[in-house]
């Protein structure tokens, strides 16, 4: 009996897939925030990437899955979806042991990924308005983040260091409202705010809203 085929994969081939599929993420995400989504093809995309039409729809889909890949690809830091509990700051904040270094690692976090991530989520938001496309995968990732933070919330009620006042979905809509990419661009894009400025004040808000004894 002969042995069965092996399909064979050309690491070249994957590397040049890959670099392939990096160039319609950022021609997509340049294109998606500056002239809005409905306002951008699939061709403008292939455009700007120096790619033929169908190696976008052959690389990454339509154009409702690249928005989709593009958001992923801020959140992640990636061209590629990363889930929550594979993400190194994740894995940081739970061997953190007290709740005030859970919150800067956090805070720290978030600075790193609001630059690439809230512009893109404010082009999805707005054609959210009138793509139901983009609305569902609006509720989708807002829920997402939603549910992150429940488990953020039960994390950092480990640590014993919490208001008993506030219950983990207090905690967690807290965190949810001021680590968004809309509070984001308020305060660095529209007030000018510098990164550091925005993580510091982020870790120590957290700390004076959240703790029982918040730092002096």
């Amino acid at each position: 009996m002969s042995e069965p085929t092996r399909a064979y994969r050309s690491p070249r081939r994957a590397a040049q897939a890959a670099a392939t599929r990096h160039l319609i993420l950022t021609a997509s995400r340049e294109l998606f925030t500056k002239q809005g989504y409905a306002a951008t093809t699939v061709a403008d995309i292939a455009e700007r990437a120096e790619v033929a039409l169908d190696t976008v729809y052959a690389a990454v889909g339509p154009k409702p899955v690249v928005m989709r890949a593009v958001l992923e690809s801020a959140i992640s830091g990636t061209d590629d979806a990363v889930p929550a509990e594979q993400r190194p700051y994740v894995a940081e904040i739970q061997a953190a042991r007290s709740a005030p270094e859970k919150l800067r690692r956090y805070a720290a976090a978030i600075t790193e990924m609001q630059p690439r991530l809230a512009p893109i989520v404010i082009a999805l938001r707005q054609a959210a308005i009138t793509d139901q496309e983009c609305a569902d995968l609006w509720n989708e990732i807002s829920e997402r983040r939603a549910r992150n933070m429940r488990l953020l919330a039960a994390d950092l009620r480990t640590t014993g260091e919490l208001r008993p006042d506030l219950s983990d979905d207090d905690i967690a809509d807290i965190i949810w409202g001021t680590n968004s990419p809309e509070f984001w661009n308020l305060m660095v894009t529209e007030r000018g705010w510098s990164h550091e400025q925005f993580e510091h004040w982020l870790a120590d808000a957290w700390a004076r809203l959240l703790l029982a004894r918040p730092p002096t």
